[in-house]
């Protein structure tokens, strides 16, 4: 709503005094009031009170100056209208009559034909207003005038029209001109409506200005970038190109292919051959696959399900391995099956033609390429060879990038070992061990068959053997070279020693004559016979042959202990061979300062010293050999560099006892061959035979003492003309214990198998007639 009042002529305002009263005058002190608005009836204005003070002012305003409404001011709460007083006009509208609309009462307003309410007078003569028709509504709202401060009495020094907006149609009268009546202004010109509500409007900055800030951003940001790139290819260019070509170039090993271990004659004992290592990456398996991918796998590769399904579950890792030593051709199969992110990769795997011939002695190879037991291990250096270095520049799926860097270190293959061994002859040794040892129930046994000559071992074959195709099955105990790590009490074998001691010496010759018991007291200690016999005169020949225990302490006594002690150490007990046998013991061979009373006895039959079946075999080398050790060999040579074999140097010489008395030995054990030696078992037609029985007691650990036996028999053939060496070894027997009757029929076939293999002829010649009667 606007407030406005109508001019009078004079230079107040004059009128009514109140909203919208016609010829409404300005209050002025001692001035009449101005006419009010043409069309409306001129009326006086209030008189001035002595209590009211004078208003200020106004600015004038022109009439094309649009009207701003006014904030109605709050009614005061608690505050009744008050009637009409004095010439004011009614703040109060009448309710509508039947024939129209409310009017307002003016004082002073003169009669004349009823108009709309609303519309606005317009001067006589004037042309009709087109908008006088339209319908006028409120500036903000419905709500009525709000009464003054003061009651009844309008504002002091202002008036306002107050108008109303009948939104209803009625019926015009006949007085009633269509035309709107302008509510004041000077005559001919439109006074300005009530202003139009301004609609809301997005007010946009000045394009210019927003140009300007946008190129200055970019101008920012792109100088970011060129720094950046200046840093990047300019200062730390060669920072980022090394880093670069680190993640390109990869190092690749290149496996060098292990040498072969071969037989005497070359043939196969391991070798390596080309094989596939299967490994998956997890974290690319999807979940709905890891059942299908673990089955496949399981039964592809001989792996258990869980195993592969375990490592399959492991999300977080990138790289599981499956499988090693995986034959091309599976591997080849596995790769057809499409199965989501399963990679090979080239290696080389270990195999064993033969199984488990000469298993414990050959060894077995690692993962890693490394030997862990036998010969694998003793060998290393020289099968091994050396790995080879590749650099490559892949792409981001380890595609290799052609036409790229590229260095490689070519590898260096590994040497072929050759053995000593026999592969014919050593197939015969273990089936006989192992027959003899499941038909006797012991717990294990040993051949060693060795050449007189040269000191090489021919077969070393153990029972139980060691598969290698499975070694990790295997159990520890099995893994063991028993012909080299089994420590024993070599029994009556030992005579030998204790005879060869007695004739270098001089103490005895093959025909002194012992008074002999089957008991003797030694310390305090009472020694015996293997059976109990009467006092007999006994030549010493018949001591060994018959392997008397009384007869050979009775030699020993003459020789003593200090040079029984350094015969011993002269034969090899003590100390190892030093052959390049892996995992070899020295025995125990106690000082002779320290033997006990009863020791410096029983050490002369073998029992009190402990030894290998290496140490054994060798003795009976030095004997058939005419009295010269030979230092015990396995390898008999090995390729160069260029693939040339080179035959391994000769073992050690050593003279331990002159040769008249290493025949006069051989005799002592041709005898014992013989019908009435304890050997006879051993005899090979045909073939003259020496060698000598051995049963001793056996130290167990487990009964803290002796509980057990060790049965043995060692010779060697021909006996005029030895070639060969054969030991049996048969440990902890349950059934009989007897050397002569358990180890003897190993020797005699295992002799009989490896004459015939190296085509030994027998020499033809009759052996002597043995001495083993006083007086012959």
């Amino acid at each position: 709503m606007r407030e406005s009042g109508g001019r009078g002529p004079g230079p107040g305002r004059g009128g009514a005094g109140s909203q919208g009263g016609p010829g409404a005058a300005r209050r002025t002190p001692g001035g009449p009031g101005r006419p009010g608005r043409p069309g409306r009836t001129e009326g006086t204005g209030r008189p001035a009170s002595p209590d009211d003070p004078e208003e200020p002012r106004r600015r004038p305003r022109s009439d094309d100056q649009p009207r701003r409404p006014r904030p109605e001011p709050p009614e005061a709460p608690g505050r009744r209208p008050r009637p009409d007083a004095g010439d004011g006009p009614s703040r109060r509208e009448r309710p509508d009559s039947a024939d129209g609309p409310a009017t307002r009462n003016r004082p002073g307003a003169a009669e004349g034909p009823a108009r709309r309410p609303g519309a606005r007078s317009r001067p006589e003569g004037s042309a009709p207003d087109p908008f006088d028709d339209l319908p006028r509504s409120r500036p903000r709202d419905e709500d009525p005038p709000r009464r003054s401060s003061r009651g009844d009495e309008p504002p002091r020094g202002r008036t306002r029209d107050v108008e109303e907006t009948i939104v209803r149609p009625r019926t015009r009268g006949a007085g009633e001109s269509a035309v709107p009546r302008p509510r004041g202004g000077p005559p001919g010109r439109r006074p300005p409506g009530p202003p139009p509500r301004p609609p809301l409007v997005l007010r946009l900055g000045s394009p210019r200005r927003r140009i300007n800030i946008g190129l200055i951003g970019m101008t920012f940001v792109l100088s970011i970038f060129a720094g950046r790139l200046i840093q990047l290819q300019g200062l730390d260019s060669k920072i980022y190109e090394a880093r670069a070509a680190d993640q390109r170039l990869i190092s690749e090993v290149i496996p060098a292919k292990r040498g072969s271990i071969t037989d005497v004659n070359g043939h196969a004992m391991a070798i390596t051959v080309e094989a596939r290592e299967i490994a998956i990456d997890p974290s690319k398996v999807l979940p709905q696959q890891r059942a299908k991918v673990a089955s496949t796998m399981a039964a592809m590769l001989q792996k258990p399900e869980a195993e592969i399904a375990a490592k399959l579950a492991k999300t977080t890792s990138r790289y599981q391995l499956i499988a090693r030593d995986v034959d091309p051709l599976v591997a080849e199969a596995l790769l057809k099956k499409e199965l989501p992110a399963v990679t090979t990769k080239m290696q080389y795997r270990r195999d064993y033609p033969g199984g488990d011939l000469a298993g414990s002695l050959i060894g077995f190879v690692g993962d890693e390429g490394y030997g862990l037991e036998g010969l694998e291990r003793a060998s290393n250096d020289v099968l091994a060879g050396r790995d080879g270095k590749q650099r490559i520049e892949q792409g981001r799926f380890g595609q290799r990038i052609p036409m790229t860097y590229s260095q490689k270190d070519p590898p260096v293959e590994g040497r072929d070992v050759r053995l000593s061994i026999d592969r014919d002859i050593q197939w015969a040794a273990q089936r006989a061990i192992a027959d003899q040892v499941k038909a006797v129930e012991a717990e294990s046994g040993t051949v060693i068959v060795m050449d007189v000559r040269t000191g090489q071992v021919i077969a070393m074959a153990n029972a139980p053997e060691l598969d290698l195709k499975n070694w990790s099955k295997a159990p520890q105990a099995r893994r063991n070279n028993l012909a080299v790590t089994d420590v024993f009490e070599p029994g009556s074998t030992n005579k030998v020693i204790t005879a060869a001691a007695a004739l270098e010496g001089g103490a005895v010759a093959p025909g002194t004559v012992f008074q002999v018991k089957d008991h003797i007291r030694c310390a305090d200690k009472v020694l015996r016979d293997a059976h109990p016999h009467p006092p007999e005169a006994m030549p010493f020949e018949k001591i060994v042959a018959t392997s008397s225990n009384v007869g050979t302490i009775m030699a020993a006594r003459k020789v003593g202990d200090q040079k029984l002690h350094e015969m011993l150490k002269a034969f090899g007990f003590g100390s190892r061979p030093g052959g390049g046998f892996p995992g070899e013991e020295a025995g125990l061979l106690p000082d002779y300062k320290v033997w006990s009373g009863s020791q410096s006895c029983t050490v002369a039959y073998g029992q009190g010293v402990s030894v290998t079946a290496l140490q054994m075999a060798s003795v009976y080398q030095t004997i058939a050999n005419g009295g010269i050790r030979m230092q015990p060999r396995i390898v008999a040579g090995s390729t160069d560099t260029s693939g040339r074999y080179v035959q391994a140097a000769p073992g050690k010489r050593t003279r331990v006892v002159s040769e008249t008395t290493a025949d006069q030995i051989t005799s002592m054990l041709e005898a014992a061959v013989g019908a009435e030696g304890t050997g006879a078992l051993a005899a090979i037609p045909g073939y003259r035979v020496a060698g000598k029985t051995g049963t001793a007691m056996r130290y167990e650990t487990a009964c803290q003492g002796y509980c057990g036996y060790t049965a043995s028999f060692v010779g060697f053939a021909p006996a005029d003309d030895p070639r060969l060496v054969v030991l049996a070894v048969v440990q902890k027997p349950a059934k009989e214990h007897y050397g002569g009757q358990i180890a003897a029929p190993v020797f005699k076939d295992v002799m009989t198998f490896a004459i015939k293999t190296k085509k030994i002829p027998p020499t033809g010649s009759d052996a002597p007639p043995a001495r083993i009667r006083a007086g012959q």
